[in-house]
């Protein structure tokens, strides 16, 4: 088994669009997901940061997966976000993805509790012992407070077949670097993708696989074209591309959680989407509305 056949080299984390009600917007999130799947991404990462899976419940989760699974319709693989604070709820909601055809689960690790190296362990086992489905674990330390190691992720994928790779978010090229050198030495189809835009150009390099990211919501254009260079070889449009993508992350710096800022930049590179996101968040106000628009208009992506 191998994430390799799907070829997620830019996969995007979608952003969930929602009513003014909090309900799903189906229109509007299909529209989305339309224009990502015609942008060329590879691959479609639903219910992660950006599409605010921790303001859900696990019933709204399985919905927005059924919906995300069949409008997509086999045209790219799908990944569906599984993980979070409690073990149990996280392997209903992995077996759920199996059933409803997820082409795999990515699981970011229990966030609250730091948990003990053991039990970690045995919590990803647990999980990917529950599904045959590719297993992508999800590391966000700044989120979750505790880090994924190389050399956990190594134990893991040593043993289980289905724990296929990492989405690594995570603002160190040292960590990327670590990841690919450990654990893809041992495991050469172990599938590594950062998690931040501005790393995308270092992983390739380094040797990894791409990139899950936010920017595809709004400029998929960016990443599409540095991975296409870097493929053909083209390291001096690819290194271009990555003057760009180093500028993104200014974006999101403007309010945090930042779902706010990729919706608004989705709705002012010219799709039409809600830009209502579910509490704690808070619709982005008109002052940081123009310093988005500004920044985008600075960098030519709308």
């Amino acid at each position: 088994m191998s994430l390799t056949q799907y070829h997620l080299s830019h996969s995007l984390s979608v952003s969930t669009i929602f009513n003014a009600d909090g309900q799903l917007d189906k229109q509007g999130t299909a529209a989305l997901i339309d224009d990502m799947i015609n942008a060329g991404v590879d691959g479609l990462f639903f219910l992660g940061s950006g599409g605010e899976f921790s303001q859900l419940s696990a019933e709204e989760r399985k919905a927005i997966a059924e919906f995300a699974i069949d409008h997509v319709d086999r045209r790219v693989p799908v990944l569906i976000g599984t993980g979070g604070t409690n073990a149990r709820e996280t392997i209903e909601l992995s077996q759920h993805a199996q059933r409803v055809g997820a082409d795999g689960i990515v699981v970011i690790n229990p966030y609250y509790w730091k948990v003990s190296e053991e039990n970690l362990i045995r919590y990803y086992q647990q999980v990917a012992d529950s599904v045959t489905l590719p297993v992508i674990l999800y590391n966000f330390p700044a989120l979750t407070g505790q880090d994924l190691t190389p050399a956990l992720v190594k134990t893991l994928a040593d043993s289980r077949g289905n724990i296929l790779g990492i989405k690594d978010t995570i603002d160190s090229v040292a960590h990327l670097r670590s990841m690919i050198l450990t654990v893809k030495a041992a495991h050469p189809h172990f599938t590594v993708l950062c998690g931040y835009d501005d790393h995308l150009f270092n992983t390739l390099l380094l040797g990894g696989d791409g990139a899950i990211s936010a920017s595809a919501n709004f400029a998929p254009q960016v990443s599409v074209k540095l991975l296409q260079a870097f493929h053909d070889g083209d390291l001096a449009q690819a290194a271009k591309y990555h003057q760009t993508m180093l500028q993104i992350p200014q974006m999101y710096q403007l309010d945090t959680p930042f779902v706010n800022v990729i919706k608004e930049a989705i709705s002012l590179c010219g799709r039409p989407v809600s830009t209502y996101v579910l509490p704690p968040a808070n619709p982005l106000d008109e002052s940081r509305k123009t310093q988005l628009k500004a920044l985008l208009q600075q960098l030519k992506l709308c």
